[in-house]
């Protein structure tokens, strides 16, 4: 008897054994496919793509607390990226400076820094026809006039009394627009200014000297709404309504036409998909093309 039990037993230990040795053999299988699936696209033609983004660009472009490419359109290149095999793409944090000049120069084959679309960058650069992602701009203006002011139409109705505007800014052509669409009715009134930000913009609007101030959703959430803004004492004082989403473009060195092609393709399935609006939701906590109407 004892001895059938040690024959039971040993056999258990051998079965045992055997599983185990099984199971590690299964694991050793899949890291050593893994690493050959690894090796295998390392050997293939894939073209290494250089991409530039603006390091604290919160959403847009940035370093998160890892020290990884983080944001947005860093999140819409890299579901690119997944879409084309054929490259790789290694994010690269740069300063604004250089990632202009480094894609002029092709250091780097595309960057992204929420840019709006002007007549130089098209003179630059490649620009795509899909946007890779938009800006909503509005009006912060008092909340004393919030019965008489209820979107920009309202606002030109009222005074259209607007913070002067640098013509350097794109935001003085988005002004410029609209005007020129609503000729024969009430004018926003687009005073030039000779410097590029206006610090005390919304104590100006507060104090009554304007009525209104163009400026980003995002800046105003940030620097109003936000409990450490530096204008959130003001919270209560100054309200906000979106205007339009401004697009925002991925700039291309101008020599990638086909790169500029894959990525229009790609950028096509990701809004059919929709990753482009989950990653909205996830970085900006709502559909930013929403806004965009052009």
């Amino acid at each position: 008897m004892k001895k059938n039990i040690k024959k039971n037993t040993v056999s258990k230990v051998i079965l045992l054994t055997a599983l185990i040795a099984v199971l590690f053999a299964g694991q050793a299988f899949a890291k050593a496919k893994k690493s050959k699936a690894k090796k295998g696209k390392a050997d293939q033609n894939v073209r290494i793509i250089q991409v530039a983004h603006t390091p604290t660009n919160v959403p847009y472009g940035y370093l998160n607390e890892k020290g990884e490419s983080d944001g947005f359109e860093v999140s819409v290149l890299k579901a690119v990226d997944e879409l084309l095999p054929q490259y790789q793409f290694n994010f690269n944090a740069v300063s604004d400076d250089e990632l202009l000049i480094g894609i002029e120069t092709g250091k780097y084959q595309v960057g992204t820094k929420g840019a709006w679309l002007t007549e130089e960058r098209k003179k630059k650069f490649a620009i795509p026809s899909e946007p890779i992602a938009a800006s909503v701009i509005g009006l912060a203006f008092r909340s004393a006039d919030s019965d008489k002011i209820h979107d920009i139409d309202s606002f030109a109705e009222y005074s259209g009394k607007l913070i002067p505007i640098s013509p350097l800014s794109a935001q003085y052509s988005v002004i410029d627009e609209y005007n020129k669409a609503h000729e024969g009715q009430a004018q926003i009134k687009l005073v030039p200014s000779d410097v590029f930000d206006i610090a005390d913009s919304y104590l100006w609007v507060l104090e009554g000297r304007y009525d209104g101030y163009l400026v980003l959703k995002l800046s105003f959430e940030k620097n109003v709404l936000k409990e450490t803004g530096p204008y959130h004492k003001f919270a209560d004082q100054l309200s906000y309504v979106p205007y339009k989403g401004i697009p925002t473009w991925p700039l291309f060195n101008r020599a990638e036409s086909q790169l500029v092609t894959d990525y229009e393709n790609a950028i096509k399935i990701l809004k059919e998909d929709g990753t482009i609006a989950k990653l909205s939701q996830k970085y900006f906590n709502e559909n930013v093309f929403d806004f965009v109407t052009d």
